[in-house]
């Protein structure tokens, strides 16, 4: 409080405000301590949902790959098993297009 012009404050009063005012500061450090732990709460518990959803992503996604990994093996030997038939029907014509790749990887290679 202030003094008016020309009077001293009061020695009690003075002790009284720095009480008091001590008495806040020791509230808000304990208020400070109080709101570090429910941020420290809140970021442990962002922290573990994060993890949890990058564990499901990761495993959706190699579950995504392991389809894509079979669908393309089975799709080379559905190729192989073709390629296998058609020498195994026409080996005369298979012999001549093995043949006219070999003369063009040559020629390219050549160069």
């Amino acid at each position: 409080m202030a003094a008016s012009a020309g009077t001293k404050p009061k020695a009690g009063t003075t002790e009284a405000n720095t009480a008091e005012l001590k008495a806040e500061i020791t509230k808000l450090r304990e208020e400070l301590a109080d709101l570090a732990k429910h941020v420290t709460v809140i970021r442990d518990k962002s922290t573990r949902t994060a993890r949890q959803a990058a564990g499901e992503k990761a495993e959706e996604l190699r579950a995504q790959g392991e389809a894509a990994y079979e669908e393309l093996r089975e799709t080379a030997l559905d190729y192989e098993k073709q390629l296998n038939d058609a020498v195994r029907e026409k080996p005369i014509t298979s012999l001549a297009i093995a043949a006219a790749v070999g003369f063009f990887f040559a020629l390219v290679a050549r160069r």
